[in-house]
């Protein structure tokens, strides 16, 4: 009874928070070439460092680096409207996690790589935790940093997901109480 009654509060915890796919569709979303809020923020961002460019006489250096930054201006907003990507009514580009794999660059390829990067600092500061305790004063080791053994840990760690594997099925991945 008890699953029954958590299953159903599962569901209608989760059913009203399913993302709508047709979200991006109905109007809210719009691409953002064809966004006129992103056109307007373009033109204002290129309109301000224009302002600021006219202070200064043409070839000096703070005139080459507005006239730099304007034109890494133009090819940011150029790239975000020649991608998939949808605007708001404020201009601003938004990432959809709908599950539909047609935006699936603009979420998965990142967040993977955020896992892989917070598995390796875990697994490398947990590594290097275990080492030190097998040290004459491990609590020294772990305030003052042994930065060498660290290194070495930390550049062997890169292999953590089969390091954490062969661990975890050899039964040595978690200490026995």
């Amino acid at each position: 009874m008890k699953r029954l009654l958590l299953f159903f509060y599962i569901i209608c915890t989760l059913l009203p928070n399913i993302p709508n796919s047709a979200f991006a569709s109905s109007g809210i979303l719009t691409e953002c070439d064809k966004s006129t809020a992103f056109s307007k923020r373009l033109n204002a961002s290129v309109k301000k460092l224009e302002g600021r460019l006219v202070k200064y006489e043409k070839g000096t250096p703070p005139s080459l680096a507005l006239e730099d930054q304007i034109l890494q201006t133009k090819n940011r907003f150029a790239r975000y409207s020649d991608s998939a990507l949808v605007c708001g009514v404020d201009g601003l580009p938004h990432l959809i996690t709908d599950g539909e794999l047609t935006h699936s660059s603009e979420f998965i390829l990142p967040s993977l790589i955020f896992l892989y990067t917070t598995g390796w600092i875990g697994w490398s500061g947990r590594k290097y935790l275990q080492t030190v305790a097998l040290t004459k004063n491990p609590t020294e080791k772990e305030i003052i940093i042994d930065v060498p053994l660290a290194l070495s840990i930390m550049f062997s760690g890169y292999l953590w997901p089969l390091l954490s594997w062969n661990e975890f099925t050899s039964g040595n991945f978690v200490t026995e109480e």
